[in-house]
Parts: C-alpha cells; sequence; structure tokens
C-alpha cells in the first residue's frame, strides 16, 4: 500500500501562511498556520485503531468493505486500521441516536466473526474508534449520487488515490474519515460518530473531554440579544456551555426562549455539528438502556431530541421543546422520566453527562450536501486564498497540475487537472478536470469530473460528473449539469441544473431526462453498487480505447 506523505514542516507551514496571509476567513497568519498544522496532522499516522462505516444496504456495505481496505491507510497515513462496514437493517429507520448504537453492535458482531476481535473491549482498554453515518437519499445533490448508484459517500472529489492499481478520484467519505482521524489522538476509550458529506478544519487546538458524552460546536462568547438575532441562531441547533465545560443541548430558538431555557453562568454558545462522542462506559450503558428496541428493530430514536435534551434540560423545558416537534406531554415525560432514571443510574454521585469540543469560531467549513456548494467548493480549489490553500494542502492537490498528459492544451496556472489525457484546447484558471479523457477541450469556470468524450468538450459554468460520449462529429457542450447513471447494462443521461434544488425537484421529471430523480433512486435500489461501479469502468475503458 502507497505510504502516506510526509506532513508539511513548520517551515513550510508558516511560509504557506504568509504567501496566503490574505485572511479569506478572517483570520491571521498565525491562525492560518495553526489550520494547516492541524491538516497535516490529519495526514500524519495516528488515525482511529477501528473505522466502522454504516451503509444503507448490503452492496454498499460490500463496496466499502474493500474500497476502505485499501485506501485507509493513504487517507490517515495510519497502518493497521481495522475496518468495519455494516449496514442498517432496521424497520423504518433507526434514527441516529439508536442507529448509532445498532451500527456498533453489528460491528461488534462483525469483528468477532471476521478475526475474532472484541471489539467493545479493545475501546474499554482505549482503542480508539470512529463510526460513520452515510446513509440518506442525497436528494438536495442530486443527481450526483444516483450516478453513484444510490452509494452517496462515494461521491468524487479532486484528489487521487491508488484502488486496485489505478489512480481513482478521493470520494467524499474518504475526505471525511481523513479529517476526522486527527481526533483519535485525544479520544482513546471512546466511540466517536460523524456525519458523511461536511469537512471542517478546527481553528482551536485539537481537544478531547473526560465527560461520559462530547459533542462537537463552533463556540463563541454568549451573545447579546441583537448579536443571537443578527447571527440567526435561532436557525440552529445550539450547545451552550458552562464554567464547569458542562453542556447542554438546545434546538431552534429564539434569545429570549434560551435565555429562559439556559443557566445563568452560561458562558459560551454555539453552532452543533451534531457529531459526537461517547465512552466506552456510556456505549455499554446505552446498549443495556435500549436493550429491547435494539433486538425488536422499530423504534427510532435520534441523538439530540432523545438522548442529549432529556439528560440536560430540565423536565419542563424539556417537555416544551418536544411540544413544539409534534410530542405529546404523555410521550416525552415518559421518555424523559427513563433517561433521567438512566442518568442517576450511570452518574450516582452526580455530575454532567455532556461536554463540548470546540471547532472555534473561524473554523473552515466545506459542506458537499448540496449541489451548489459541490460546485462552488470544488470552484474553491482554484482561488489564491488562505481557504483554497488549505483544501488543497487537505486533498494534496499542490501542484495544481499532476499526473496528466495535455499535449498542445493551455492550462491556466491556476486550474486544476488531474489524471487526464488531453490533446488540446484551453483550460481556464477557474477550472477543475479530473480523470477526464477528451480530444480537445475548451472550459471556463467549469468541474469535469471522471469524463470520456471521443469529441471535444465545451463547457462554460457546467458540471460534467461520470460521464461517457461516445458519439462521433460535433462538440460535447454543456453550459449547466450532466451526469450519466449505468445501471443494467443501459447508460441514462440525467441533466439538471445548479440552480435546481433535488429535493424540490425530487419526483419531477426534467426536460430531457429519462425519469426523475426519484425514478434515478428507485430503479438503484435493487442494484449492486460494485457491479454498477465496473459497467460504468467498462463504458469509460471502451471509449478511450
Amino acid at each position: 500500500m502507497p505510504s502516506s506523505p510526509a506532513p508539511p514542516s513548520p517551515a513550510e507551514i508558516a511560509a504557506l501562511a504568509t504567501k496566503y496571509g490574505d485572511g479569506a476567513a478572517g483570520l491571521d497568519p498565525a491562525s492560518e498556520a495553526g489550520m494547516l498544522a492541524a491538516i497535516a496532522e490529519m495526514k500524519a499516522p495516528g488515525g482511529f485503531d477501528v473505522v466502522i462505516v454504516c451503509c444503507s444496504n448490503q452492496s454498499a456495505e460490500n463496496f466499502w468493505q474493500a474500497r476502505l481496505e485499501q485506501t485507509v491507510q493513504q487517507v490517515t497515513g495510519t497502518a493497521g486500521a481495522a475496518v468495519l462496514a455494516v449496514h442498517e437493517d432496521w424497520n423504518g429507520g433507526a434514527g441516529n441516536g439508536l442507529g448509532t448504537l445498532y451500527a456498533f453492535q453489528k460491528a461488534c458482531a462483525k469483528a468477532r466473526a471476521t478475526g475474532g476481535m472484541d471489539l467493545a473491549q479493545r475501546m474499554r482498554d482505549g482503542a480508539s474508534v470512529a463510526l460513520y453515518h452515510t446513509a440518506g437519499k442525497g436528494t438536495r445533490l442530486a443527481p450526483l449520487p444516483g450516478a453513484e448508484n444510490n452509494n452517496k459517500p462515494g461521491v468524487k472529489l479532486p484528489g487521487l488515490l491508488t484502488v486496485g492499481g489505478e489512480k481513482k478520484p478521493f470520494t467524499v467519505l474518504e475526505s471525511v474519515i481523513r479529517q476526522t482521524s486527527a481526533y483519535a489522538k485525544v479520544r482513546g476509550g471512546r466511540c466517536s460518530v460523524f456525519w458523511g458529506d461536511q469537512i471542517f478544519v478546527p481553528s482551536v487546538a485539537l481537544s478531547g473531554g473526560d465527560h461520559p458524552a462530547d459533542i462537537l460546536a463552533a463556540l463563541r462568547p454568549m451573545p447579546s440579544k441583537e448579536e443571537w438575532e443578527a447571527g440567526a441562531l435561532h436557525q440552529y441547533g445550539l450547545i451552550a456551555v458552562d464554567p464547569r465545560g458542562d453542556a447542554m443541548q438546545l434546538e431552534k430558538v429564539t434569545y429570549d426562549v434560551a435565555k429562559a431555557y439556559l443557566p445563568a453562568d452560561v458562558t459560551a454558545v454555539g453552532t452543533s455539528l451534531g457529531s459526537f462522542s461517547v465512552s466506552a462506559a456510556l456505549m455499554d450503558a446505552l446498549t443495556d438502556e435500549f436493550a429491547a428496541e435494539l433486538k425488536a428493530k422499530e423504534a427510532c430514536l435520534d441523538s439530540d431530541p432523545h438522548f442529549w435534551m432529556p439528560l440536560t434540560l430540565k423536565r419542563s423545558d424539556y417537555l416544551q421543546v418536544m411540544e413544539k416537534k409534534g410530542t405529546d406531554a404523555a410521550e416525552s415525560g415518559a421518555h424523559f422520566d427513563r433517561m433521567a432514571a438512566f442518568r442517576k443510574k450511570l452518574l450516582p454521585a452526580g455530575g454532567a453527562v455532556l461536554g463540548c469540543v470546540d471547532i472555534g469560531s473561524s473554523a473552515y467549513w466545506w459542506d458537499y450536501g448540496r449541489l451548489e456548494l459541490y460546485m462552488d467548493n470544488n470552484l474553491l480549489l482554484t482561488e489564491q486564498s488562505a481557504s483554497a490553500a488549505a483544501l488543497r494542502a487537505f486533498l494534496e492537490l499542490e501542484p495544481p497540475q499532476q499526473a496528466s498528459s495535455v499535449g498542445a492544451t493551455t492550462v491556466a496556472p491556476t486550474a486544476l487537472v488531474v489524471n487526464c489525457q488531453i490533446g488540446k484546447g484551453k483550460v481556464d484558471g477557474r477550472s477543475v478536470l479530473v480523470n477526464v479523457s477528451a480530444p480537445s477541450v475548451d472550459v471556463e469556470g467549469a468541474i469535469l469530473m471522471n469524463v470520456t468524450s471521443k469529441r471535444p468538450i465545451v463547457s462554460k459554468g457546467g458540471l460534467l460528473y461520470n460521464v461517457v460520449d461516445a458519439e462521433s462529429g460535433g462538440e460535447l457542450r454543456c453550459d449547466a449539469v450532466r451526469a450519466d447513471v449505468f445501471m443494467e447494462g443501459k447508460q441514462h443521461v440525467i441533466n439538471s441544473a445548479l440552480s435546481i434544488d433535488g429535493g424540490k425537484a425530487w419526483k419531477q421529471q426534467l426536460d430531457g431526462n429519462p425519469m426523475s430523480f426519484e425514478g434515478v433512486y428507485k430503479a438503484n435500489q435493487k442494484l449492486d453498487v460494485s457491479t454498477c461501479n465496473e459497467e460504468a469502468a467498462a463504458a469509460h475503458r471502451a471509449a478511450r480505447a
């Protein structure tokens, strides 16, 4: 397996911070240097001992088990990490609370069956464990997840990994695994739970708490009412922290409601990332508490409203919050009482269950959960700014032109051209091309990801994803969005536009498309991800031959 690149030296970090000292995020060069050092730490040896991936079905489990066994060392810089991909076979969905317990339970069973490892005991003995939730349709990112045959975490980003002896693009999941791996150093004996479509770089030093559970948040000092409203904090799930480091979970509330709920000594609040970690003891206790639900596989409980809120709010406040969510007082009261008894059993001497791990209010935050953000954050790679330099360093895209043969093509210095075979043409400084094969290109402000064309490609502001164009004559033109879907021996061309919200247009069959985004999703459900991937790869190979 290829070795991990050496992290940048302090001198190189300082040079980058000076070079890109424009402060795209309002940071001074020292902060930028610290965030570049954090990126180096993400890629350096020292990642999680065990990586669990919770998938939506058996074929996705098989795909990620095989893929990550080949890439986890390249992604994290750490040799020897155990990979355990599992899937959630639950009646109607478990929610991310019970879903976390169930995924861990299944991972324990798989670890015993495949290698004789007692995963729960390893964590009790100090092993660091990460669990990544990847389920979801990815409606806001449509049509890209459809082109990955519903394998949403497999959506591709710039940057290359070696898979099966070939250079293939990074996936969103592998990027998230790289980004979060630095937390392993401060989370021994814990299971850290992450979501699969956001990458962030903390603007404060990595830290780990000693509470039974902790949650990630971008903290700031407790704001005034004017600051609360200016920051639109009522639109976010929030974490509030007191001087002892104890945290409270708040749903979307106004300043006045927050003041009524929160203790007077709150020192900081912040937007919650939702990602949390639990100690081995808390994992054991939660698994025991919800043993009946885990066996029946029917209930649906989320971590925020069903774990952290009843464990941190007063009973009356919890009932009011849940009433706004449509839960009657009898149901929410019974659940609060259950969790109060659980807390007393867990901490008989008292104390707080939940703490907070701050990522800093100036953290870099790259979200790939919506189509427009996918476009924006990939085009960011061509900019000359601190955040762009950090993202290139994270994806190992310095220099921006790599492993390509571009013939007589004129390529602007800031363009990103990776693993491409192009005969002639021009690529402007705001374009990103990865795994592109074409006789010529003429692109401006475009993203071409995994594209094979026998014709010249012309695009201005377009996004071509997983496209195979084997026609002859004329040009392949795209100034909007096109993603090709390969299933059961057929290639379907799915068109969209950056202005179209896939969630709102989910059931709508757009002009020129053979089916709606939902139709693509349903057609993909019964198919094997790995088989469809090979169909697509074969189509690319045939066109390139």
